[in-house]
């Protein structure tokens, strides 16, 4: 049975948004006295805002940034900034409403699960089926990436430093991901989002190398660089149709919205706001050197990766290559994280145990306050191992996981945030109805985005041949 989260009275979060509606156990502690939050203090978290905007950032920036100058080139500079910074606002506004949602869910116990249940209860575990199959599918797309990305870098390590070729085993992708499997692994098991910010730091430090060879490249270019293509203000392309949706998702992180909001310490609004807006903030500032420098660079000739239109020759690019590998390794665990605790939601369903004072609670890893040993080792085997032997045996997954990505990730970032947002305020006389229709309006978006990457894919099926790159 669905369970209303505003009626536990000892973890409800104190801080809430003012055009929310009060949960009872503000009536509760008024009856009760102040000892009754007393006799149950409620837990702080430990991460820090820079973790936590390192974390989120981590989650934002993937290869995808890579593509954003032929995002560019399909429509123009001036088009191109500005469904750059549209596309930015657009998911931060997503972010923003899940963690006005976050308030209502147990004291930093906060998920999808958790505030679905207070909205639509009987679709909340289908909710983390969808999420946790969007997260393992995307999990797997970056073991693939970095599969075929390692060859590819040692051999131009190998050139540029002794001028043979590699040996045979270097030059198999199957070989190096089950090497770097040895590190994904265990940072794999790791149940607090927070303990993951150091390889999200040498994460970012890739991407700022990669900005470094795209700026550096357009001011010195390399010997071998080809000439740039036109260069246009404002120039609509027929490849528009399918960039757009790329700087779309380029900012999808909502899986990871709640677990940094039950971790950071001191979870007020404005903090959250601050870790939202950089995230956001920096990606865009990235996405957008990148695409200016990168199409200025080669014009109407760029190619989906940015990167591989440099000459391989140069140490300086085979680094960069390197960068990029390390960057999409990193995100891998990212993606762990919420698929494992959904999983546990979904084959949870929902169940509810109680705490030594009696109350019904649900944490942020599943139905019971901490997610036993056994079941998290298994969950996480499970999730890897999977995982690991699908990017093992298969090359390309491209269209599957092109339908996941774009269904799944319009479906966290704008249809749900709407969604929640709206149903629970739209009945309260002292919410702003303002923010209430806004949030109703980035649900129809959401569905408009749904349907036009699903009918797209559907056509790229359907018509292969006329299927413009990504």
């Amino acid at each position: 049975m669905a369970q209303t989260y505003g009626a536990t009275p000892a973890i409800v979060a104190e801080e809430r948004e003012p055009g929310l509606q009060p949960s009872q156990s503000d009536e509760s502690d008024a009856l009760l006295g102040a000892e009754a939050s007393a006799r149950r203090p409620k837990r702080d978290g430990h991460g820090t805002l820079t973790s936590s905007v390192g974390n989120l950032a981590n989650t934002i920036i993937g290869s995808g940034m890579l593509t954003f100058p032929l995002a560019m080139a399909s429509a123009g500079i001036i088009p191109g900034i500005i469904t750059c910074i549209f596309s930015g606002s657009v998911a931060a506004f997503g972010l923003y409403l899940l963690t006005l949602c976050a308030t209502k869910a147990p004291h930093r116990r906060a998920s999808f699960f958790a505030v679905a249940e207070l909205t639509f209860p009987r679709a909340a575990v289908f909710f983390d089926a969808a999420i946790a199959v969007k997260c393992f599918g995307v999990s797997i797309s970056y073991l693939i990436i970095v599969k075929s990305l390692m060859p590819n870098v040692v051999a131009a390590m190998y050139h540029d430093l002794s001028h043979h070729d590699p040996p045979a085993w270097a030059q198999s992708g199957r070989v190096w991901i089950t090497i770097l499997m040895g590190i994904l692994f265990p940072l794999s098991f790791m149940r607090k989002i927070d303990s993951l910010r150091h390889t999200s730091y040498i994460a970012l430090f890739s991407v700022a190398y990669l900005v470094v060879v795209v700026i550096s490249c357009y001011f010195f270019p390399l010997e071998g660089t080809q000439a740039p293509g036109e260069i246009h203000l404002i120039h609509f392309t027929p490849n528009f149709v399918s960039t757009f949706p790329v700087q779309v998702f380029a900012y999808t992180c909502a899986q990871n919205i709640f677990p940094i909001f039950n971790e950071i310490s001191s979870n007020t609004q404005p903090r959250m706001n601050i870790v939202i807006g950089s995230s956001i903030g920096s990606a865009a500032l990235i996405y957008e050197i990148i695409a200016i420098f990168g199409y200025l660079t080669f014009g109407s000739k760029v190619g989906a990766n940015i990167i591989a239109m440099y000459p391989s020759t140069s140490l300086f690019i085979a680094i960069g290559q390197l960068a990029i590998a390390i960057l999409v390794m990193f995100s891998y665990p990212l993606q762990v994280h919420p698929c494992r605790n959904c999983l546990d939601k979904v084959f949870h369903m929902g169940h509810l145990v109680k705490t030594p004072e009696g109350e019904e609670v649900e944490d942020e890893h599943g139905g019971s306050p901490d997610m036993s040993h056994l079941k998290h080792i298994l969950l996480t085997i499970a999730i890897v191992a999977c995982g690991f032997s699908i990017a093992f045996f298969v090359d390309d997954l491209q269209m599957v996981l092109s339908f996941v990505g774009s269904t799944g990730s319009t479906t966290i970032s704008f249809i749900l945030p709407g969604l929640f947002y709206w149903k629970l305020s739209h009945t309260d006389p002292t919410a702003s109805k303002t923010l209430s229709r806004a949030a109703l309006a980035l649900a129809v978006y959401g569905m408009c985005v749904f349907v036009f990457c699903l009918s797209f894919n559907i056509y790229q099926v359907v018509r292969p041949s006329q299927s413009v790159p990504h």
